[in-house]
């Protein structure tokens, strides 16, 4: 049996000093900009692979991406953005990973609170109260396929975040 490796990481802290400016164009911040190279250095430095980027449209979490395929040194093919991620919830993570092509090993999910921190506490037992921004929670799946990920037995691997 094979398996699949799945990060799943908050967008980095954004800016609200643009009064009146949608939810979905925030940029990120000072934090974010610097927290979103650095997280992707640390897993980069633990010698994690990612093999494909996948992230939501909304700037804050594309821009988080953008970052980590910078660290990485990943071409734009390997960053795809998909609109169901902008504030999903656990059904929509399950239907985006089911998707993933199976000749990628590790995938890296960029997206929002509250739907990613209750994504996170229905992979194992392993509870986070709330994921911070630009954390990084990782699991092991044992499945030869994406499809089958939801039902896969998986095992917590490890969460990091900036202030750690």
């Amino acid at each position: 049996m094979g398996l699949k490796q799945l990060l799943i990481i908050r967008h980095a802290k954004s800016s609200w000093a643009l009064a009146g400016q949608e939810d979905f164009d925030r940029p990120l911040n000072d934090r974010g900009q610097r927290d979103a190279p650095m997280m992707a250095k640390r897993l980069l430095d633990r010698k994690v692979g990612i093999d494909m980027l996948i992230s939501s449209p909304a700037n804050r979490a594309l821009s988080t991406a953008r970052y980590f395929a910078d660290v990485y040194e990943m071409g734009k093919d390997r960053l795809a953005t998909i609109k169901q991620l902008y504030h999903a919830y656990p059904p929509a993570f399950y239907e985006v990973i089911s998707e993933i092509n199976d000749s990628i090993r590790t995938a890296a999910i960029f997206s929002h609170n509250p739907g990613i921190t209750a994504f996170v506490n229905d992979l194992t037992d392993t509870r986070i109260d709330d994921m911070p921004t630009c954390a990084i929670f990782a699991v092991k799946a044992e499945t030869d396929h994406w499809k089958d990920f939801r039902r896969a037995k998986k095992t917590f691997w490890f969460f990091d975040y900036p202030k750690l």
